[in-house]
């Protein structure tokens, strides 16, 4: 028989650790954008960069972020109903 569980402070750990992980990414994004936005840079390399970090690099950190609070608040909601169940 296999059993499965887990320890619910350590699963709320990791939610709390996944959704902290927006703050950086949110960081990542405003960093690059506004620096990008300062930088004197002209030509095809810069709209192929800027094009790149506007459609799919900075949907992938977006769709990151989302991945990220969605497993994070699920391991501190099952955390948390782990507790209820344990009675603790």
């Amino acid at each position: 028989m296999i059993m499965y569980g887990a320890v619910p402070e350590q699963l709320e750990q990791l939610g709390n650790t996944l959704k902290a992980q927006i703050d950086a990414i949110d960081a990542v994004l405003s960093t690059v954008s506004g620096t990008l936005v300062n930088t004197t840079w002209t030509g095809p390399a810069r709209d192929r960069f800027q094009a790149d970090w506007e459609g799919s690099f900075r949907g992938a950190l977006n769709q990151l972020n989302a991945a990220f609070e969605a497993a994070g608040s699920d391991c501190v909601l099952r955390a948390g109903n782990l507790r209820a169940l344990m009675g603790t």
